[in-house]
C-alpha cells in the first residue's frame, strides 16, 4: 500500500483490529520511508446481483434504498435500529446466498417481508400493501386473515409488547 503522505511504496503492519460486527479490519500502519502513520480499513468486497425492475430495468443493489424500506414500513414502530439493521444484514445475506447475476426487485420484497414478519406485524402489512398493490380493503382483510393463520397461539396479533401481560376476555 502506498503512503498517503509520501507515496512511498513500502508500508508495514503494526497492528490489526476486527471489528465488533467482524465485517472489517483496521489495521495500523507505519511507512518505512517517512515514518508517518495511518490507518486503513479492510473490507471483504462481495458482488451483489445485478437488481432488475418490474419494468425491466437493471440497476446496481443499494442498501441504502433496502433500508429505507424497512425504514417506512417501521416508521413510528416499537423496532430498535440494531434489530433493523440485523434484518437488513440478513436481507444482504440472502443475497449473497443466492449466488445468481441478476435477481428480480420481486425476489427481494419477499426476502424483506419474511424479515418483517419477524420483526413487526404492523410493519409487515404496512409493507405487504405497497409491495403487493393492495386495491382495497378486502385486499388487507386478506392479508390479515392470511397472517392470523399463520400466527401459534390463540391467533390474535399481540397488542402489548411481548413481556407484558395480557389480560383474559373474562377479566375486561
Amino acid at each position: 500500500m502506498h503512503c498517503p503522505f509520501c507515496q512511498h511504496v513500502d508500508t508495514r503492519v503494526i497492528d490489526s483490529r476486527v471489528s465488533d460486527d467482524g465485517a472489517t479490519i483496521r489495521r495500523r500502519r507505519v511507512c518505512e520511508a517517512c515514518g508517518e502513520r495511518f490507518s486503513t480499513i479492510e473490507t471483504i468486497e462481495l458482488k451483489l446481483p445485478v437488481i432488475i425492475k418490474g419494468d425491466g430495468r437493471r440497476e446496481a443493489f443499494d442498501a441504502r434504498k433496502l433500508r429505507a424500506g424497512f425504514d417506512r414500513a417501521l416508521q413510528k414502530r416499537p423496532v430498535s435500529e440494531e434489530q433493523i439493521e440485523s434484518a437488513v444484514r440478513a436481507v444482504v445475506h440472502q443475497l449473497r446466498m443466492t449466488a445468481e447475476r441478476e435477481l428480480a426487485s420481486r425476489r427481494i420484497g419477499e426476502f424483506v417481508m419474511a424479515e418483517l414478519r419477524k420483526l413487526d406485524h404492523v410493519g409487515y402489512v404496512r409493507f405487504a400493501s405497497v409491495y403487493r398493490s393492495f386495491e382495497d380493503v378486502a385486499d388487507f382483510r386478506e392479508e390479515l386473515d392470511r397472517l392470523e393463520r399463520d400466527i401459534p397461539g390463540d391467533g390474535q396479533l399481540p397488542l402489548l409488547g411481548e413481556d407484558e401481560p395480557r389480560l383474559d376476555k373474562k377479566k375486561r
